[in-house]
């Protein structure tokens, strides 16, 4: 073979290479659990604990992963993927994140920032010109009222607002909530609608919230009003700009908002916990998720992902923005979501940035962690967190609605922070 030929296979090789990285993801890098000062021995205390829910018949599956240093030191399938048909849970299953994707679309919103498209500061109505005037629903007592009146917003609803969840914005069940129920309106789940998510938006803008902006945190719409800001700032659907600015440079592979047929096989059943014992409440092929209209982007409730693809996105914020050379966000604006932006509004143990919990007093919270320490959950019973003081990265993925009063994610939590045998944060 002459040196020309060798040249050119050699390209073709490194082009293959590179386009495979992309279309099946990158693993991320693995390492010793006692290199990155973890107990390999008080680690394996996860899966006993965890297991036992299993054998207990409280959770049907759970994919559990751990990152310190940017390596995974704990990563853990447990259970039943199908419970029915005896499916093992295996590691790239794929689940439904619901309120997980409130971080992606505020990390949209934020690459907007810096790009100059936006600022925090902007008044929601300069892309969707419908929150120009909105009202407020108030609670009355005269005779003959249905229970409130309305009246108009004291200022305009701002797009800081919205990523803190201080519009004054509800899922539809405040003092209006017939309207909500008339507009068909409630609840996070818009897997359903035959509409663009921009006209669900727009419908809500006429219906009075249950707050004046800035005085009440209060979780509702508000992501899937950014999703929609994202929209329109952008001129690109909410699934194609997540795709093109975050997941597919993060090779974050398995993140849809609907799910693509050939991966149907590794989808979560939806357990529910009733009677003490999981009962099914939605089988993994027969959901809106596969088989819906897929023209409803919705950035508060609306992604499915693999417990490794999502902790792609978190240490990518770790980074400070970056992961395996793929800038997403400036170090600086990564610090800002991370702050407490609403004082005491959140609750008196957190507060809560753009886009998330975070610790800003450990002995306030009750639990193990750190100050800095930032995170959220989904309906489904998913959580996470990152603690940039111990370099660390936690992800528990499991699909149970309702929960009920499950105390899993409590000894997920410290069973974790129990595990470290060196903290950086005292330097040890």
């Amino acid at each position: 073979m002459n040196r020309k030929m060798t040249r050119r296979l050699a390209s073709i090789l490194l082009v293959f290479c590179l386009f495979s990285s992309v279309l099946l993801g990158q693993k991320l890098p693995r390492t010793d659990p006692e290199k990155a000062g973890m107990s390999a021995d008080r680690l394996a205390r996860i899966g006993t604990v965890m297991q036992q829910y299993v054998d207990q018949a409280r959770l049907g599956g759970v994919v559990m992963l751990l990152l310190r240093n940017g390596n995974v030191v704990y990563e853990k399938s447990l259970g039943k993927l199908d419970v029915e048909k005896g499916t093992p849970m295996p590691q790239d299953a794929i689940f439904r994140i619901a309120s997980q994707s409130k971080a992606l679309t505020s990390v949209s919103i934020m690459i907007l920032m810096e790009e100059g498209r936006l600022v925090l500061g902007d008044p929601v109505s300069k892309f969707i010109p419908e929150f120009k005037n909105t009202r407020v629903a108030v609670k009355s007592d005269e005779k003959g009222a249905e229970g409130y009146v309305t009246v108009p917003a004291k200022r305009e609803i701002t797009i800081r607002d919205l990523l803190t969840h201080t519009a004054g914005i509800s899922y539809g069940s405040g003092p209006a909530a017939d309207l909500y129920k008339a507009a068909q309106l409630q609840g996070w789940n818009f897997t359903q609608k035959q509409m663009p998510i921009g006209e669900s938006i727009k419908k809500l803008a006429t219906l009075p919230f249950d707050a004046h902006p800035g005085e009440k945190y209060i979780y509702g719409y508000n992501t899937d009003i950014l999703g929609y800001v994202v929209e329109v700032a952008s001129g690109m659907s909410l699934a194609d700009f997540v795709r093109t600015r975050i997941t597919q440079p993060l090779k974050m592979v398995d993140t849809h908002f609907y799910l693509p047929p050939e991966k149907v096989s590794r989808f979560t059943p939806v357990y529910g916990l009733k009677n003490g014992k999981i009962e099914l409440v939605e089988p993994a092929d027969k959901n809106f998720y596969v088989s819906g209209p897929r023209m409803s982007y919705s950035g508060g409730a609306g992604l499915l992902a693999t417990a490794e693809d999502y902790a792609r996105f978190l240490q990518m914020m770790l980074n400070g923005g970056e992961l395996e050379g793929a800038r997403i966000l400036s170090p600086k604006t990564v610090e800002l979501m991370t702050v407490n932006h609403v004082g005491s509004l959140y609750s008196d143990r957190q507060g809560f940035g753009l886009g998330f919990w975070v610790t800003e007093h450990l002995g306030r919270t009750g639990e193990p962690g750190s100050v800095g320490a930032f995170g959220w959950g989904g309906a489904y019973h998913t959580v996470y967190w990152v603690d940039p003081a111990e370099r660390l990265v936690a992800v528990f993925m499991t699909q149970m609605m309702p929960a009920g009063n499950l105390d899993d994610h409590g000894k997920f939590r410290a069973l974790v922070y129990q595990a470290i045998r060196a903290s950086y944060q005292k330097g040890t």
